[in-house]
């Protein structure tokens, strides 16, 4: 047992420096280092954006609850009742459309149910029997927010209306929603459908990270296609009025019941710096767009710069048991950004390196083994993935086997 623990203590000999997850206080241009890193002490090798910054008073928000964030961190401007529960109406619906772009087919073609086509305050008018592709039920979803394509989109891809529920409580868990339970695919009116500013929020800016989410929601105009009727189709424009009318507006998506008042999230992007508010309860369907316009102004205002650390700046040695190789390297999968508002220091912030400093192969070039999380003065903000630069197939590298056995017996973690 001594004989096999020396050899272990060879191998943690010999790669210590690249597997411990530690913090340290500053960063050099190829470190192998895992842990904290103080952001201060990389800030003349980042890249940044400048945004004008002007003194400027918080807006006088009518609407029950909102809140102001930054989205590549989360980080909060501007915050109102925003852990208070209310109904989200079809701001819903960005949940709705982040699952069916993740679990379905866009080029899938589902049929309308009679459920479907009988779902209250329907806007296209879909018929029991239509058949469209899963594409052109999220342009009439995002764009004109149909309640019935939301029907037929949770029918196709969950099952069932009640199917589909239960992934979205699974997906509202796994973005980190804490205050949210959802009933409907598209926010009409339940006493079990509730979230809050601060979670929807947070659907906004998970789905804002997939390209497929920006397009539907902040396509303006465009064109829903049948596949049956043959040859029907419909002229369709963006319900989100700040499309084409503010500076920079880019998304997301409006709500409206009577329960629920005036919501709306929108987004917006200047100067590399993307914002993103929610508002709802309004008191009508005017005031969400004004309040919402208000918020990004006022966010736009208050942060002075966008900082971006380049991810091949930042990376992290994992080994590998059982492969051909012993180990890759890992960087964030992309550039590590964070905002910098009046009174600002890079010195606020920090990212800490984390995960298993072992993996078994096979391994994926792409694959995730470990996470760079953000911090602001302590506190967490986001996470990025740290994915593996290369593919390991199994195998029998020495040294990879060695690692596999320290890993077994606990000496390497």
């Amino acid at each position: 047992m001594k004989n096999k623990i020396s050899i272990c203590l060879a191998v943690i000999a010999i790669t210590m420096s690249v597997f411990m997850p530690y913090y340290i206080s500053g960063m050099v241009e190829n470190t192998e280092n895992t842990g904290a890193v103080n952001i201060e002490k990389i800030a003349n090798a980042s890249t940044s954006s400048t945004v004008n910054s002007i003194d400027s008073e918080e807006p006088n928000i009518t609407a029950d609850y909102a809140i102001l964030i930054e989205a590549a961190t989360g980080r909060v401007i501007y915050e109102k009742n925003a852990d208070e529960k209310a109904y989200p109406a079809s701001t819903t619906k960005m949940l709705t459309c982040v699952l069916a772009i993740e679990k379905g087919d866009l080029d899938k073609t589902l049929s309308v149910s009679q459920r479907a086509a009988w779902t209250e305050d329907p806007y296209v008018g879909f018929q029991q029997g239509d058949m469209l592709k899963e594409r052109d039920l999220l342009k009439a979803l995002m764009m004109v927010s149909d309640n019935s394509s939301a029907v037929v989109l949770a029918e196709g891809i969950g099952g069932s209306v009640e199917g589909f529920a239960k992934m979205m409580n699974d997906k509202a868990k796994e973005i980190g929603l804490t205050n949210s339970h959802f009933v409907t695919p598209n926010g009409l009116p339940d006493d079990d459908h509730y979230s809050t500013a601060r979670d929807m929020a947070k659907i906004a800016a998970y789905g804002w990270h997939n390209e497929k989410f920006r397009e539907f929601s902040g396509t303006e105009m465009d064109t829903i296609e049948w596949v049956s009727p043959v040859n029907k189709r419909m002229v369709v424009k963006n319900s989100n009025k700040l499309l084409g009318t503010m500076p920079g507006v880019n998304g997301i998506k409006t709500g409206w019941t009577n329960a629920a008042g005036g919501c709306l999230a929108a987004s917006a992007k200047r100067d590399g710096v993307q914002l993103i508010a929610v508002v709802l309860h309004s008191d009508d369907v005017n005031t969400r767009f004004t309040e919402a316009g208000k918020l990004l102004e006022y966010g736009f205002s208050k942060v002075k710069k966008m900082k971006s650390m380049d991810k091949s700046r930042t990376e992290r040695t994992v080994l590998v048991s059982h492969g051909e190789g012993f180990k890759v390297t890992a960087h964030p999968q992309e550039d590590v950004k964070f905002p910098l508002l009046q009174g600002d220091s890079e010195k606020d912030y920090t990212i800490k390196i984390s995960g298993s400093g072992v993996v078994e192969a096979p391994i994926e070039k792409g694959q995730r083994v470990g996470q760079a999380t953000v911090y602001y003065k302590g506190k967490k903000l986001n996470s990025i993935p740290m994915v593996a630069d290369k593919d390991v197939y199994k195998g029998n590298n020495v040294i990879s086997i060695l690692v596999g056995y320290c890993h077994r017996l606990g000496l390497l973690n």
